[in-house]
């Protein structure tokens, strides 16, 4: 044997060493167990890290701005945005003198009566949603009574010809504006317009919410699917790019969620409709992973091949739907765009494995699939999944007074923005996957697009 074919065997042989060093190491890291306790109080303990900095520096107003230590309000006026989106993630994780405080102040101080334009849907899943949750939690008929009077603000949204919501309405005028809207506003309503109309036996609420859920799905394209913008006067698309992200994505969610809180067997057949084109026509197989794109709403031909931040919340919508093995093969796709960079961009093409928009304003979504799926399947490898998002979520978001958005993930530069969504979904969903499963019972609430646990008490 010459000494080339000696060397050559030598390193095949090294090779060969370090290849099952690397995969024990991989397979000890899979079988280490998790510290759910230790990872639940960590969560708690950011939670209040967070929640202290907006009280110490945006107390009453809607969100901290927690690099300058000042804040912002959306609309020039309070809504208590943060107070009102975090009131039900307050008491699930056991603050409940802190949760009271905060209920209270309110109660007290919370006046929807501002001659201020709105965005219907921030309004309604932030707001409405967050008080109907935390009134099924207290029994406060304070918070039931907030909620009411917000909605019945918000029903001239309605009055479009089509019976799809205008954008925008202002508060105490009841005018509206923004005739081009999308599937996500328009169809993402009926879980808090539906619950409020049980608890308030007003069944305007869920009939107006429930015709704009049914218009939407009945402009569909004749291949099953909608598009990314339409306006409301018309009922014409004005882009007709269809995908699960941005301005759709919980317009399909809503569609199961109002099978299992409501029994609608409208609900039922769109979803079992819609949900065969999503798989057809969005479902994309690329080198053995399986993510979804975008495509073309009247000819399924496929546009972009991106997914991102916001589109991964669909593994926990179709394990909701019974379909374990796609949310499992998604999940993994969301994975490996998580560690690319230590953090998921807003938006990721997949094919070219290139982040396409970097920014990272603390999105929940992947934390909530994670969520879903630990608790369809058991696998602790969901636990380890979450382990590495919190970690990596504290080293790089963690600010002095609170936690900070990215403005690239590359570059880890943070940007001064802490939307009240951190509260209500983030840290929430990051809490009940390590908490013990009593915590919440998972089978008998339906969340709403910003984490907002209802139930069927009708």
């Amino acid at each position: 044997m010459n000494n080339f074919m000696k060397l050559s065997k030598i390193k095949f042989v090294v090779s060969i060493f370090l290849l099952l060093i690397i995969v024990s190491n991989l397979f000890a890291q899979t079988k280490q167990k998790v510290d759910k306790k230790q990872l639940a109080n960590q969560v708690k303990a950011e939670f209040l890290h967070a929640w202290n900095g907006y009280k110490k520096y945006a107390w009453g107003h809607d969100d901290l701005k927690p690099l300058s230590k000042s804040y912002k309000d959306w609309y020039g006026e309070t809504l208590l945005m943060t107070p009102v989106d975090s009131l039900d993630t307050l008491y699930l994780l056991g603050f409940k003198q802190e949760a009271d405080a905060t209920r209270k102040y309110i109660t007290e101080n919370l006046s929807f009566d501002k001659d201020v334009y709105v965005q219907n849907f921030e309004i309604t899943i932030r707001l409405l949603g967050g008080l109907l949750s935390a009134y099924q939690m207290t029994g406060d008929k304070k918070l039931l009574a907030l909620a009411d009077d917000l909605g019945t603000r918000l029903l001239p949204v309605f009055d479009s010809p089509t019976g799809l919501p205008y954008k925008y309405i202002n508060l105490k005028t009841s005018k509206t504006k923004g005739e081009v809207t999308n599937p996500a506003e328009t169809g993402t309503l009926l879980i808090e317009f539906g619950t409020l109309a049980k608890l308030t036996k007003k069944p305007v609420f869920y009939d107006k919410a429930k015709r704009a859920l049914v218009e939407t799905y009945n402009r569909r394209s004749s291949i099953g699917l909608v598009g990314t913008n339409i306006n409301v006067e018309t009922g014409k698309w004005t882009n007709t790019d269809s995908h699960v992200s941005a301005e759709i994505d919980s317009y399909y969610e809503y569609l199961l969620k109002c099978v299992i809180l409501f029994d609608d067997a409208d609900c039922r057949k769109m979803w079992q409709e819609s949900i065969k084109a999503i798989n057809k026509y969005y479902a994309d197989e690329v080198r053995g992973g399986l993510w979804y794109g975008h495509a073309d709403m009247n000819t399924g031909k496929r546009t972009v091949t991106e997914y991102g931040a916001l589109d991964a919340f669909f593994p926990a919508v179709l394990a909701l739907s019974g379909d374990l093995d796609r949310a499992k093969r998604l999940q993994d796709s969301g994975f490996k765009m998580w560690t690319k960079h230590g953090i998921e961009p807003e938006v990721f093409d997949y094919q070219k494995q290139e982040v396409v928009h970097g920014g990272y304003p603390l999105r929940p979504e992947i934390v909530e699939s994670t969520y879903y799926l630990y608790r369809y399947t058991g696998d602790e490898k969901y636990l380890a999944m979450g382990k590495t998002f919190f970690d990596d979520f504290v080293k790089h978001c963690r600010s002095e007074v609170g936690y900070a958005g990215l403005k690239n993930v590359v570059t880890k530069e943070k940007a001064d923005n802490m939307q009240s969504f951190l509260f209500a979904e983030t840290f929430k969903y990051y809490y009940l996957l390590f908490a013990p499963s009593k915590t919440l019972n998972f089978k008998k609430i339906v969340f709403n697009t910003e984490a907002h646990p209802l139930k069927k008490t009708w």
